[in-house]
């Protein structure tokens, strides 16, 4: 389904169909489904009763309950799972009474919410791990293209001696895997069945709780904790805190991007075309539409982060407000990351580099920005403060004058007695101080 106006900025259409109600309520009926299968096969339930529940556990083709109903109950309930198990029960009692009494067997209202939504996330992992995948190989292809581009360092966000822009769109990638190898591994643990009973301890289920859980989990291709998690929220913690990191490390790069595309900078800009960026009043700006979209992801989740994590702190063995938070949260962080994650593989895939331009504002510096290669060349001689200061006046004259500053250079004796015109010469070349900037942006590509 498309995403509701409201989220369009917030999520892509694939990620707002894995969240939609419809979604969700298919998800908690799929747990109500396998429940009756793995109750059948440990012989709880009557093998007949499991087969008309797994039949009416369908949403697309049941009247189940009308979502506007369904929100309504929960709100009164606190849980989606105890209305949910109503209707259920109706709809099996329709077909088959004696069936309807094993519905929802020997689970809890949590049971069916906190397993929902895990089968969310694991529809939701591979589309996030495409657009990554997208995103990490449109990087890689950038890098190895730009390795001998250079362009100004830029610290403080004042100009700094020059790296290459391959060295730079290698910084994103690093990044941007390290923060995948993470939600990877989150979304690993997280992966699985929420399956404990009233208490945790599967009580009603007498010695075979770990039997059916077990099957459940293999049913529904989750894996299978160590003990019911009502309480410990720790494995969804890590997924969230990894999604967040993540998409600070795409908002970095969309952050880089937005800056590059500025008027009076000029050295990159997103693709245009298909109305991507346009103006509604002014017509011939591109703006920085796609890193937009990741900026504000950026901006949205931290806060999301901290809210998820603050819920944690839950008592004792089912919490009372904590896990009834966590729905929007861990959904609205998902589905931000992930609108991040297709915005910035967009970016990466269309970027247009203007090297010609990067040059010119190298030399807009007039060589400035090669004054920590002249002191440290003077230092040996002159001595570290020495240099340090008489570098600083070289490059106030120069700037105040608009000179290179190898001319200003030349007119300094102390500057003519050590170093030799073709030293001052090829002062300002950018290809001369990128010190170890190719063996970095090669580490970085070593994965």
């Amino acid at each position: 389904m498309p995403a509701r106006l409201i989220d369009s900025l917030n999520t892509t259409e694939a990620l707002a169909d894995v969240f939609s109600d419809e979604s969700l309520l298919q998800a908690m009926l799929d747990f109500e489904a396998a429940l009756s299968r793995a109750e059948a096969a440990e012989g709880i339930v009557p093998a007949a009763a499991a087969k008309v529940i797994s039949t009416a556990a369908k949403a697309a083709s049941s009247d189940i309950a009308g979502i506007a109903a369904l929100v309504r109950e929960t709100q009164r309930a606190g849980t989606p799972g105890i209305p949910i198990a109503k209707a259920l029960t109706a709809r099996v009692r329709g077909v088959d009474a004696e069936a309807a009494r094993f519905v929802h067997w020997g689970a809890t209202s949590q049971d069916v919410a906190d397993t929902g939504l895990i089968l969310l996330l694991k529809r939701a992992q591979p589309i996030l791990a495409a657009d990554l995948s997208r995103l990490e190989k449109n990087l890689q292809a950038l890098s190895e293209k730009h390795r001998d581009t250079t362009m100004l360092g830029r610290t403080l966000l004042q100009a700094a001696p020059p790296v290459t822009f391959g060295l730079k769109a290698a910084g994103w990638l690093g990044a941007i895997r390290r923060s995948r190898v993470r939600l990877d591994a989150a979304f690993g643990e997280a992966l699985v069945l929420q399956f404990g009973g009233a208490s945790g301890t599967l009580a009603a289920l007498g010695g075979k709780g770990l039997a059916v859980g077990k099957a459940m989990a293999a049913d529904l291709e989750l894996g299978f904790p160590d003990a019911p998690w009502h309480a410990q929220r720790d494995r969804l913690g890590a997924l969230v805190a990894a999604s967040g990191v993540l998409t600070g490390a795409l908002g970095k790069m969309a952050r880089d991007v937005s800056l590059l595309m500025q008027g009076e900078v000029g050295e990159a800009s997103e693709a245009g075309g298909e109305e991507r960026g346009g103006s509604s009043t002014m017509p011939q700006k591109r703006n920085p539409i796609a890193s937009s979209l990741a900026l504000a992801a950026a901006n949205r989740v931290p806060g999301l982060v901290a809210a998820f994590l603050a819920g944690m702190v839950q008592e004792h063995e089912r919490g009372v407000g904590g896990w009834q938070a966590e729905w929007p949260t861990v959904a609205h962080v998902i589905q931000s990351t992930g609108a991040a994650a297709a915005a910035m593989a967009e970016v990466a895939g269309g970027l247009e580099v203007d090297a010609a331009r990067m040059r010119e504002n190298i030399e807009a510096t007039h060589g400035t920005i090669f004054a920590e290669r002249a002191a440290m060349l003077l230092r040996e001689s002159l001595g570290r403060e020495a240099a340090h200061k008489l570098m600083e006046e070289a490059t106030r004259k120069s700037t105040a004058q608009g000179r290179p500053l190898a001319e200003v250079l030349r007119e300094i004796p102390e500057v003519t007695k050590v170093l030799d015109r073709k030293t001052l010469d090829g002062l300002d070349r950018p290809e001369n101080y990128l010190g170890v900037a190719e063996e970095l942006r090669k580490r970085l590509l070593e994965f």
